[in-house]
């Protein structure tokens, strides 16, 4: 990967300076030719001051010293010079043997041009010097009369190359450019890959059965957005595997006294059945009550379960007519222990919740009161609703928790001490019904007896 992404770096820094440097190179070339012009221009109109007297009034000294001008600036680097009279022979020239001196140039177009009182700038080819030459003549004036003209060529190779030249500047600055390129990608790349093999290793160990593994939380933002959900993925897993190991262990130890009191009550029966009929009679009775007792554990440990494996939409419900409706399925059972079931609270209270959460949650509430309250005591429920909450509370006359007991009464099965019955899922079951909902449970002692078993759901 961290190759493809060096590559990738490169190509694309590769395109932008060809797409740069191709417009750039033409520029170059357009801009030094009329750059060379101009300068030629300028030059021209000088050297045509210089030979208005020798055109003017001519004269050996005044020839010669024109000639010097004129090889003078050849030698600077300027052009070739030609200096011509009215009729279009040269008096003057650059070249070092003076042989074109006295030559007819009337027949070239730019000296034609440039007599007729006009400035002429191109390139043509010249068959004497076979290349292709840049010029510029300009006439030379005295008064009204044009009395010669002056001629400047350039060499057109001489300007491919200096453009050449500052195309090779171009050129080295963009390899440099896309070598830095590619080494800033293969930097990051390397980052970049390196947090990703972390990631794949910590991945590796987590498949592996290491539920410590976690992955490093540096790096890129999406690197560490993608890390950080994987850490919380592995805390949840290690969360949900420690809790089935304990889920499981605490089942095995819950099942075996049931299923061990079952096995003996059974055998004392089967050596009782010849002997003492009756005896053998209640041992079964008993070992009915243990299957029954075992029975409960079961359905508790699978209603658990599947609260915990299921994520279920959240709801709105009315839990006033729920725990209405509930209270009148209670109703002849409490009747039967003298207990009366009674609610409090208004017509109607709209809460969030998973579906049958408050159901069971009422459903366990009463059930767990009804088995410690004392005859001829009230039993009420009740719902309070506010701006963001509904409450349901259970509210019974029985004798009561400690404070530490409260805490620790939501925990699989756990026990009052006076409750020999149950099987210490009930309350479990609440508490994972109510975080399943995103409400909360909670058990109070009250000041005149009794607890206060609570519930606060969220309002829509």
């Amino acid at each position: 990967m961290k190759w493809r992404f060096m590559a990738a770096i490169m190509a694309v820094i590769l395109l932008v300076l060809l797409v740069h440097d191709i417009p750039l190179a033409s520029y170059l070339q357009t801009s030094e030719h009329a750059r060379l012009i101009t300068s030629l221009e300028k030059d021209a109109f000088v050297l045509a001051g210089r030979s208005q007297e020798a055109l003017g009034q001519p004269s050996a000294q005044v020839v010669d010293n024109l000639s010097r001008i004129a090889q003078t600036y050849r030698k600077a680097g300027g052009a070739r010079v030609v200096v011509v009279d009215s009729d279009g022979t040269a008096i003057v020239t650059s070249d070092d043997d003076q042989a074109s001196v006295g030559s007819d140039f009337a027949t070239r177009p730019e000296i034609a041009t440039a007599l007729t009182g006009q400035i002429a700038t191109g390139e043509r080819y010249s068959t004497s010097l076979a290349e292709q030459l840049v010029y510029v003549t300009v006439p030379v004036l005295h008064g009204d009369h044009i009395i010669g003209a002056v001629r400047l060529t350039f060499p057109s190779q001489t300007v491919i190359d200096q453009v050449n030249g500052q195309v090779q500047i171009l050129v080295i600055v963009a390899i440099i450019t896309v070598l830095v390129a590619g080494i800033v990608g293969f930097i990051l790349s390397v980052s970049v890959t390196r947090r990703l093999k972390l990631l794949q290793r910590a991945t590796v160990f987590l498949a592996e059965g290491d539920l410590s593994a976690r992955a490093d939380e540096r790096g890129a933002p999406e690197i560490k957005s993608l890390s950080r959900s994987f850490n919380l993925m592995a805390d949840r897993l290690d969360g949900l595997v420690a809790q089935q190991r304990t889920f499981a262990a605490d089942a095995s130890h819950q099942l075996r006294t049931p299923l061990t009191a079952l096995r003996l009550k059974l055998e004392r029966a089967r050596d009782m059945v010849g002997t003492d009929p009756a005896g053998a009679e209640m041992r079964i009775a008993a070992a009915e009550a243990e299957a029954d007792r075992l029975g409960n554990i079961i359905e508790g440990l699978l209603m658990l379960s599947r609260t915990e494996a299921k994520s279920a939409p959240i709801e709105s419900f009315d839990v006033s007519a729920i725990a209405r409706s509930r209270i009148d399925h209670w109703q002849p059972l409490a009747a039967e222990s003298a207990i009366t079931l009674r609610f409090e609270g208004p017509v109607s209270a709209t809460a969030l919740a998973v579906p049958t959460a408050v159901e069971q949650i009422v459903d366990n509430f009463i059930d767990n009161a009804l088995s410690i309250v004392p005859a001829k005591s009230t039993l009420t429920v009740r719902v309070a609703k506010s701006a963001t909450q509904v409450e349901l509370h259970v509210l019974d006359q029985g004798p009561g928790m400690s404070v530490e007991d409260c805490t620790r009464a939501f925990d699989r099965f756990w026990r009052a001490s006076s409750d020999n019955g149950g099987s210490g899922l009930g309350l479990a079951i609440v508490a994972q019904l109510a975080r399943a909902s995103g409400a909360s449970a909670s058990l109070t002692p009250r000041p005149e007896g009794g607890i206060d078993a609570c519930v606060r759901f969220k309002a829509p």
